[in-house]
């Protein structure tokens, strides 16, 4: 039975289409002008022999980024994205990452160091690579596209059929007709994908071949390209002549290893390839796609989805292509490669028939419309060859001025934007901040991640053998299952705190609306703090400065905080300054002074002008998605300008303070200053001895101290406890409004992984 009937007849088009995407890019590094760095790859990533998303390939100058393999091609080019971002961020202020597939601006042979890695044997492959290819074909970069079908789909067409007993047999059988398949027509790809058309004179060793075309498709994938000598044969006509073929190159030294066989499909899934016999191929890698220098990661969704079903066509095609097949495509993919990328090429009837046939397919199994449409674009393209990737590669490099020239834009380009939000990862821009930076430390320095649960903000770290699951950024084991309910009680956290010889407030704990209302004269002309009992993020808080004087301001305060909870607390206001101290373990890494939403009059503006100014700086946003949150202007803001007689259309005196909160949280408008470093060592101490009576390794405290340069003392008018926060917020810390950045999350990837020595 045919796998298109086996497909229908047991309703698996959906699982057809599904498996695991995943990505390996190269790319060199170059200076502003397009010419290849002569640095090492930077330390900041950490160790090279673990690193599972960013490595060097062949030289010390050529990145290699490495996708995790995810269920979705979106999920993957998620994860280039953020991969780099970091890298982007994280390499010198005067390096970029260079866009295009060949190497511009090359520096000496003797200054392309070849990579140096942890592995003597790595190292002495490279030197081989040396003298067999020269340095210069070495720097070619690219981009690999790796699939595997699902495998609940091999395993249900398997006991579809009764021809082959073996399920590994089977499986070898159809990843074979896929690469064999692909292999015959690969050369469709590189006239729709192909981006080299052209190089500096130096990459060629002994001048610029005679015959050679000033402008072609690809390059990278000609004979002048990164290629291995004619005399390498290997047979793809089954999995025993795969083997034996492969092996007898590398016996006979035409391979110095089986990995220097560089057909553009490998199979993978094993160290050796004799693996195969016994375990099965697991999946495909195609190392054919020049890089596209029009999109910031190298491919494009639209051209990682065509690929996708162009790969799927390669099973489904009722023909199963031979050894002599595969020999004619590598044969028309050399011819195609040299083409003018201009005209239409030789082949184009051919191309447009498998096309149509691709098109069918897509219909038989139900496909979106979206990737039909991108189909027939790229069927266009046969007859309109200046629409293709590579003719429109051309007109811009000629419109700019030259190949070098053209990338070095694109390169600088692509920099500042992965800059524009420079704290956030915009690929998983959905995810709380604090989650989003631990992300980039993680992926920075190598540290294998899962994401579990991105709603939740739930990940898996791993390290070899250690495994730590982090939510939030820094809620992890590291914390007993008790600390955050007390935390989350305000009432029960004031409780163990007095307990524990803290100097805490007082306060009174009310139930209901109506008796708190009653309770006025208890409070009347008396400073002091509404609350929710179980807040955070200042929610439902109204701090009278000033003390209670209007019974309808009082009435309404508690109405906002019966808002978010069902018992609301009354405390004493405290003279003095309120401080956030980030602890973790036995040390306050950090102390933020956070001033409360204010603007500053300028005589002119009104307060609403004013705040609709401050908003606009970068820093601001929602408060999820930035590090600080836009200034509101609802009840209790208006209830706090009430207080100072003024409302919203008041004009404040030029450099008159206008506070819009009296609580100082980021969350509710406020500025964060960094003073860690001005703040005097008791209270740091007293902090990490709060957090230890929350039974916390990471904790917020929010002290109230009148003077920070003056130590401690065991009285309210030297400090007080106002709060003990789990899962405290480190963007304010990371990205301050002023003062020094503190990288709170490599502080939380030291607690849980110290034997990575960060």
């Amino acid at each position: 039975m045919k796998l298109q009937q086996i497909i229908k007849q047991h309703r698996l088009e959906l699982l057809f289409q599904q498996g695991l995407f995943g990505f390996e890019k190269e790319s060199q590094r170059v200076y502003a002008d397009g010419s290849v760095v002569i640095t090492e790859h930077p330390k900041t990533f950490g160790n090279r022999s673990y690193h599972p998303y960013i490595q060097t390939d062949f030289a010390e100058s050529q990145l290699e980024l490495i996708t995790p393999p995810n269920k979705k091609i979106e999920d993957s080019l998620r994860w280039l994205s953020a991969i780099h971002e970091v890298v982007l961020r994280t390499i010198p202020d005067n390096e970029y990452i260079f866009p295009m597939s060949m190497p511009a601006g090359l520096p000496s042979a003797a200054q392309i160091k070849v990579a140096q890695l942890d592995n003597p044997e790595d190292v002495a492959y490279r030197e081989h690579l040396v003298k067999s290819y020269g340095k210069n074909k070495q720097m070619v970069s690219g981009i690999h596209y790796n699939f595997q079908l699902d495998a609940e789909l091999v395993k249900t067409l398997f006991n579809a059929q009764n021809e082959i007993q073996s399920e590994v047999e089977f499986q070898n059988n159809l990843y074979l007709k896929i690469a064999k398949n692909f292999l015959r027509y690969q050369w469709v790809l590189l006239y729709l994908l192909s981006a080299s058309p052209m190089v500096d004179d130096d990459y060629f060793k002994h001048g610029v071949p005679e015959d050679l075309s000033p402008i072609v498709r690809s390059l990278r994938s000609s004979e002048y390209g990164y290629v291995n000598a004619p005399d390498v044969n290997v047979s793809f006509d089954n999995i025993n002549t795969y083997v034996e073929s492969l092996e007898h190159c590398v016996s006979t030294g035409k391979l110095i290893a089986e990995k220097e066989f560089y057909s553009n499909v490998r199979l993978k899934g094993a160290k050796k390839a004799r693996d195969f016999l016994q375990t099965g191929i697991q999946y495909l890698e195609f190392r054919l796609f020049d890089l596209n220098p029009f999109d910031p990661y190298g491919i494009s969704l639209n051209d990682a989805k065509f690929i996708h079903y162009f790969i799927l066509l390669m099973a489904w095609l009722d023909e199963t292509a031979t050894q002599d097949d595969a020999e004619l495509g590598k044969a028309r993919l050399y011819e195609v490669a040299l083409e003018d990328p201009f005209t239409s090429t030789a082949y184009a009837e051919e191309g447009e028939l498998l096309l149509i046939a691709l098109l069918d397919m897509l219909k038989e199994l139900g496909v979106e419309q979206t990737v039909i449409e991108i189909v027939q674009e790229k069927l266009t393209q046969f007859a309109q060859p200046n629409k293709t990737l590579c003719a429109r590669l051309v007109d811009e490099i000629i419109k700019f001025g030259g190949y070098q020239q053209l990338g070095a834009k694109l390169a600088k380009q692509y920099k500042a934007q992965a800059f524009e939000r420079f704290y956030a990862l915009s690929a998983f821009d959905n995810m709380e901040l604090s989650t989003q930076a631990l992300l980039f430390d993680v992926i920075q320095k190598g540290i294998k991640t899962e994401i579990l649960d991105e709603n939740d903000q739930f990940l898996c770290l791993q390290h070899g053998e250690h495994i730590e699951y982090v939510k939030n950024g820094n809620m992890t084991s590291h914390d007993s299952y008790i600390s955050p309910l007390i935390m989350e009680n305000k009432v029960v956290t004031k409780k163990v705190l007095a307990k524990a010889g803290f100097n805490v407030p007082q306060s009174l704990e009310f139930t209901s609306l109506e008796q708190a209302i009653a309770s006025y004269a208890l409070f009347e002309n008396r400073a002091v703090v509404i609350k929710p009992k179980s807040t955070n993020y200042g929610l439902g808080i109204t701090i009278f400065q000033q003390g209670v004087q209007n019974p309808d301001d009082f009435a309404k305060a508690l109405e906002i905080a019966f808002r978010e909870d069902k018992e609301v607390m009354v405390e004493d206001y405290l003279v003095g300054t309120e401080y956030r101290f980030f602890v973790l373990g036995d040390e306050t890494l950090a102390v933020l002074l956070r001033v409360p939403a204010n603007v500053v009059g300028d005589g002119e503006r009104t307060v609403a002008e004013l705040v609709a100014h401050k908003n606009n700086h970068p820093l601001r946003g929602d408060g999820s998605r930035t590090p600080l949150k836009r200034i509101a202007l609802g009840e209790i803001e208006q209830l706090q300008l009430k207080e100072q007689g003024m409302d919203i259309f008041s004009t404040p005196a030029q450099g008159q303070i206008v506070q819009l909160r009296a609580n100082s949280n980021i969350s509710t408008g406020g500025d964060s200053i960094d003073v860690t470093d001005e703040m005097h060592p008791s209270y740091k101490a007293l902090a990490v001895g709060i957090a230890k009576a929350m039974g916390a390794s990471v904790c917020g405290v929010d002290l109230i101290i009148p003077d920070l340069t003056k130590p401690a003392e065991l009285n309210l008018q030297s400090w007080g406890v106002i709060e003990a926060n789990f899962n405290p917020m480190m963007m304010m810390h990371i990205f301050p409004y002023q003062g020094k950045s503190r990288r709170l999350t490599l502080n939380v990837i030291k607690m849980l992984f110290p034997e990575l020595k960060i």
